[in-house]
Parts: structure tokens; C-alpha cells; sequence
């Protein structure tokens, strides 16, 4: 099988790398590809004639994205459509990554794959346009939604977390959003059974499915988590101060649940991700060692 995955310098496009075994896999970004651009993404896609399309790319910045919606919506949107049509095209199959952040947060329990979306801000409905866009080209397409992604890779929480803590002693984390830490570790292990497994039947039992770990947590659990395991493992450490989100005003607002059922891509794949302390645990040590 040979694989193109979309975005070669972010959290999950590494550990998709990372883990791939002796599969045949070629991580696309800048300046192989433009994201943004249909034709350099139909050009890309064709002269490798791939099995499967992983999207892993995206444009992730929540607060910029508040000024700078045509850029979001040019990756997140147009890209990805143009994406699932090069890779229909070229008749492969397609896995696009997309976010908790298409839902507003009010619901009291986690959502599942056919609640309704909702978005706050425009990173939120950019990704939501890029769902409808990656449907519409690619019907047999499978979307894999994921929230709170960190990584011993890249930027991230944990990452920034453990930066503060090397310079302070106390840390204010917002205490009031609830969701599901997930490593890109544990996403991408998933990703490439769902790969496999579309390249070889062709169809998938659901097109749209949620992904994380065992358990949820605040950003202020999280936060206090990271700490407990950087310290067990001689690196920084912090008290966590828990803060409200009004006392962190952002420009975009976050939803205050981003709790994702994952029961159907247990069910159709048997996929199960560990409880999210036992990979914080695991990540921050890898951060930590360096």
C-alpha cells in the first residue's frame, strides 16, 4: 500500500511517519506542496498515484484565524475539497482529519458524530466547510475528528506548559473547558488501521468518526497531569493555578465542552485509545529526556 499524507511537519503527519512501518508512505508539505493552491495539490497527488490520502494538514491557528479567515478557509476548506477530489481521481482513498472546534460547547454530555455543528469562530467553521467539502468530492471519503492534540513533536500544550514551568512557579490554566487529551502517537497507530482497512474494502460502516483516549480532563487537569509526570521524571514542574476562561480572554472563543464519544469507531474498527494520563505520562518523559 502506499500512502500520501498531506502536511509533513505537523504533530500527527510525524507520528504517522513515525509508525509506519514498512508501509510505503511520503509525508507532502511546503514546498512539495501549496495547500491552499487546487492545482499543486491535484498535481501533487496525481504524479504519486497513491492507495490512500491522509490529510493530515491544516490551518490550526484558532486566535489568528479570527483575522485571517480567507487564509483558513483556503487550507481548511478549498484545500481539503481539493484534496478529496485529486484522491478520487486518482482512485484512492481518503482520510481527512478535521476538530471538537465544530461544535459550540453546550452540550451537557460528549458529542457524538450527528450532533449538530456549530462553530464559534472561524477556525471552527472553516474545518466545518472543509467536512462538507471533503463529502461532496470524495462520498466514500472518511472523516476522523480529534481534539486536544499534543505531541512530543511540534508546539503544543504539554509542550508550553513545561516552557512555563521552567520559568515560573505558578501557572494559570483554564479550569472550566472540558475535553480529551489525545497524543498523536495514539492517533496515529488508528489512522493507519482505518487506512488500511478502506484501501482494502473500499467502503467504511460510517464516514464520520470521533477519536480520543480513555477518560477526559480540563486544560487545568491536564496542565496539573503534565506537571505530576514532568517532575516523576526530572523536568520542570509548577503549581496549576485554576483560572476561568473570562479570566483568559482569547480572541477566539473556545467551546466549553469538547468531549467526543468515540463508541462507533470502537464498534466498526475495535479502536480504543489508552486512558489520556497513561499517554500524558508517557509523552511528557519523551519531552522531558529530550
Amino acid at each position: 500500500m502506499k500512502a500520501l499524507i498531506l502536511g509533513s511537519t505537523g504533530q500527527v503527519a510525524h507520528a504517522l511517519m513515525a509508525s509506519a512501518g514498512g508501509l510505503e508512505a511520503i509525508a507532502l508539505g511546503r514546498p512539495g506542496i501549496d495547500l491552499a493552491d487546487a492545482a499543486s495539490i491535484e498535481a501533487a497527488i496525481a504524479a504519486h498515484a497513491p492507495d490512500l490520502v491522509i490529510n493530515a494538514a491544516a490551518y490550526t491557528a484558532v486566535d489568528k484565524a479570527e483575522s485571517e479567515a480567507d487564509a483558513a478557509f483556503a487550507i481548511n476548506a478549498s484545500g481539503a475539497g481539493a484534496a478529496a477530489a485529486a484522491a478520487r481521481a486518482a482512485g484512492a482513498a481518503f482520510l481527512h482529519l478535521s476538530t471538537d472546534f465544530v461544535f459550540d460547547g453546550t452540550k451537557p454530555g460528549a458529542y457524538l458524530e450527528d450532533d449538530p455543528v456549530s462553530p464559534l469562530g472561524v477556525y471552527g467553521a472553516s474545518k466545518q466547510a472543509g467536512e462538507a467539502a471533503v463529502r461532496a468530492a470524495h462520498p466514500e471519503a472518511v472523516i476522523v475528528r480529534l481534539s486536544w492534540v499534543y505531541a512530543a513533536h511540534g508546539g503544543n500544550f504539554a509542550k508550553t506548559m513545561l516552557r512555563l514551568a521552567g520559568d515560573r512557579d505558578e501557572i494559570g490554566v483554564v479550569a472550566d473547558q472540558l475535553g480529551r487529551p489525545t497524543a498523536a502517537e495514539d492517533i496515529a497507530p488508528a489512522l493507519w488501521t482505518l487506512g488500511k482497512g478502506l484501501v482494502a474494502q473500499r467502503t467504511s460502516p460510517h464516514n464520520l468518526y470521533h477519536l480520543g483516549p480513555q477518560g477526559e480532563a480540563t486544560w487545568a487537569d491536564f496542565a496539573a497531569a503534565i506537571m505530576e509526570a514532568s517532575k516523576a521524571a526530572g523536568g520542570p514542574f509548577a503549581h496549576i493555578r485554576r483560572i476561568t476562561t473570562a479570566d483568559y480572554p482569547t480572541p477566539a472563543k473556545r467551546p466549553a465542552n469538547s468531549v467526543l464519544d468515540c463508541t462507533r469507531i470502537a464498534e466498526d474498527w475495535g479502536i480504543r485509545l489508552p486512558d489520556w494520563r497513561e499517554s500524558c505520562d508517557r509523552v511528557v518523559r519523551e519531552i522531558v529526556a529530550g
